[in-house]
């Protein structure tokens, strides 16, 4: 399976903001965009002219970078978005929301996307009953996500229950701590999702 081994932190510097790739590093003094605010290498400093092209492809590399797709799998999904009827980038949003290893994320079940994507990868979940190893499965409507009775006295999950509360869960979703229980109510609006991309320039990317 292709995914990037690279530095998470570098990813955040490169988009000159917090992507919060990394849990609770990215909340502390120790997170490196907080010492060095500019993108990596010898030319991170010089000035860069911000075309139309530029932020389109910047929006687009962000919003992969944030939920953990790479190229081609972020390509699928956008021909899948604008396939589907109403607005393509709110679509493609609702795509990305709905992947297994980001409801894990969402329901405080795990400190980042990466670690979310882990612990499923790992066979940690069932949906709806069948074990589910599968980060980038989608959801449906009243699925019901699990962490496997096996599973149960891990440590993230043990985290889990005794952070419960800690960690706003979006209205779409019903994250039950004490049974490491989520309930997917509906798939969510653009509207509720708080994920800072302007997804207009990613349909205006690809749309060239």
């Amino acid at each position: 399976m292709a995914r990037y081994t690279g530095a998470d932190c570098k990813r955040c510097r490169r988009e000159k903001q917090k992507l919060f790739l990394k849990g609770a590093k990215c909340e502390s003094a120790k997170c490196p965009i907080e010492i060095r605010p500019y993108p990596p290498g010898e030319h991170g400093r010089g000035r860069t002219k911000d075309s139309e092209y530029l932020l389109q492809l910047r929006e687009k590399q962000k919003c992969a970078r944030i939920y953990g797709v790479l190229e081609k799998q972020f390509v699928n999904y956008y021909k899948e978005a604008n396939q589907k009827s109403g607005k393509t980038g709110e679509n493609l949003l609702r795509i990305l929301e709905s992947r297994l290893d980001n409801v894990v994320y969402r329901a405080g079940f795990a400190k980042s996307r990466d670690h979310a994507r882990q612990l499923v990868r790992h066979g940690h979940f069932t949906v709806n009953g069948h074990k589910n190893d599968i980060p980038s499965a989608r959801v449906a409507v009243n699925d019901i996500v699990e962490v496997r009775e096996s599973s149960r006295n891990m440590v993230p999950f043990q985290v889990a229950q005794g952070e419960a509360g800690d960690k706003t869960v979006p209205a779409w979703l019903e994250a039950n701590a004490g049974k490491l229980r989520i309930l997917v109510h509906s798939l969510p609006e653009r509207q509720v999702i708080d994920t800072q991309v302007q997804e207009q320039l990613i349909v205006e990317l690809y749309s060239k």
